[in-house]
C-alpha cells in the first residue's frame, strides 16, 4: 500500500501497530481503519493507539454477523476463517478504556472501498479476481474454497436466483449492516 502512494504524499512509517515507534502522547488523536483484524494480538495494537494518543482513538471495524444475509450465506466458508480475526466491538471498547461509544455506519451503495460489505448491492464485483485480490480473506482459504464460492455466486447471478431473493438491495442507497466506528475519548 505504501508503494501505491503518490510521490509527494506525506511520509509513511514502516512499523507494526503492536509496537508503534512513537513517544507516549505523541499525537492529538489516533485512528485505525479496517486493520485490527491483521494485528497479533489486536489488544496490543489498541493499547499502542491509546498510548500514543493524547486525545481520542477511533477504530473503524466490522461486526461480521451483521453483514447482509446473502454475504453471510455465499461467503460462509470464508467467514469461518474471518470471524476469529475480528475482535467483538465490546473487546475493542474494553481495550481502549475511557468513555467509548460505538456508532453503526451505513455503507453507501456506491462505496469504492473494497471491503466485503461495499458490494452489498453489487455482488458481481466479487466475481472479479482483482476485487478479491484486495481482500485478505481469500488468500487464507483452503485450496478450492474460493473457486466454490465464486462458482456458486456466479451461478446464482446467471440464473436470476440472487436477484429474486436479494434484488431489492439494488434499489437501496445505503445498507446499515456490519460497519462500526468505535470512538474512545481520552482517559
Amino acid at each position: 500500500m505504501r508503494a501505491q502512494r503518490a510521490a509527494d504524499a506525506a511520509p509513511a512509517i514502516c512499523a507494526r501497530a503492536e509496537a508503534l515507534p512513537f513517544d507516549e502522547d505523541a499525537f492529538d488523536a489516533a485512528m485505525a481503519c479496517v486493520t485490527i483484524h491483521h494485528w497479533e494480538p489486536p489488544a496490543a495494537g489498541l493499547a499502542e493507539l491509546r498510548r500514543v494518543a493524547r486525545g481520542p482513538v477511533v477504530v473503524l471495524t466490522f461486526e461480521l454477523d451483521a453483514l447482509p444475509p446473502w454475504q453471510q450465506d455465499f461467503l460462509a466458508e470464508g467467514l469461518v476463517v474471518e470471524r476469529p480475526r475480528f475482535p467483538p466491538v465490546e473487546e475493542i471498547t474494553a481495550a481502549l478504556g475511557g468513555r467509548t461509544r460505538i456508532e453503526r455506519l451505513p455503507t453507501p451503495g456506491d462505496c469504492v472501498d473494497g471491503f466485503f460489505e461495499a458490494f452489498w448491492r453489487r455482488p458481481e464485483a466479487l466475481l472479479d479476481p482483482d476485487v478479491r485480490g484486495a481482500q485478505s480473506m481469500w488468500a487464507m482459504l483452503d485450496p478450492g474454497v474460493e473457486e466454490r464460492i465464486v462458482a456458486r455466486l456466479s451461478a446464482a447471478l446467471r440464473s436470476g436466483e440472487w436477484d429474486a431473493q436479494h434484488g431489492h438491495l439494488r434499489r437501496q442507497h445505503s445498507y446499515n449492516g456490519a460497519l462500526r466506528l468505535v470512538i474512545s475519548e481520552a482517559l
